[in-house]
């Protein structure tokens, strides 16, 4: 089945405000909206979801960590360019983001530990061991951390699951860090 990567002109209507607020915000609409807006209450809970997450106590960096980590555990290959492309934008230090890329280790103790919890959420369904949640406290983070972690989690499980589904073409913008596990 192929999936309609639609436009701002022929997106549903309930559709049309929240492609136009990412048009504003990004300066274009990226194709994971335009196929997402066959469904407007998924293009508007993602979208939502994404500022609340912008709000949680986490570092411009700890976000992108979560949702890199998120994408590359999901395999999801446009999320995982999308957010590499965003990283820079951000400015996330570059050798965090190709640890992750890779599967290697972020330098960053702190950082890495986020890593290894975020993937532990995922890969657990919401299990996560208890020494798993351990190590992620014992580097400060807390409770409101973990929580945050299960909102990142499920915000970028939206997009990767859709991704996967529609097999949505990577944005132009993108293709400079198109990915796929283990390349």
């Amino acid at each position: 089945m192929n999936f309609t990567v639609h436009t701002i002109e022929s997106a549903p209507a309930a559709a049309k405000e929240t492609l136009a607020g990412a048009k504003n915000g990004l300066g274009f609409v990226p194709n994971l909206f335009g196929v997402m807006s066959e469904a407007p209450a998924l293009v508007k809970a993602y979208a939502t979801l994404s500022g609340i997450f912008d709000e949680t106590s986490l570092s411009v960096t700890e976000r992108q960590v979560v949702l890199l980590t998120v994408s590359a555990e999901n395999n999801c290959e446009y999320c995982v360019a999308a957010h590499s492309v965003i990283s820079g934008m951000q400015k996330v230090p570059v050798d965090v983001v190709r640890a992750i890329r890779v599967g290697q280790p972020i330098a960053d103790s702190k950082l890495e530990a986020l890593r290894n919890f975020t993937a532990a959420v995922v890969n657990s369904r919401g299990w996560p061991k208890a020494a798993e949640m351990a190590a992620f406290l014992s580097v400060g983070y807390g409770q409101q951390q973990v929580l945050e972690v299960v909102l990142g989690v499920g915000m970028k499980t939206l997009s990767n699951y859709a991704n996967h589904i529609a097999k949505i073409p990577l944005d132009q913008v993108f293709a400079s860090a198109a990915w796929s596990k283990g390349a």
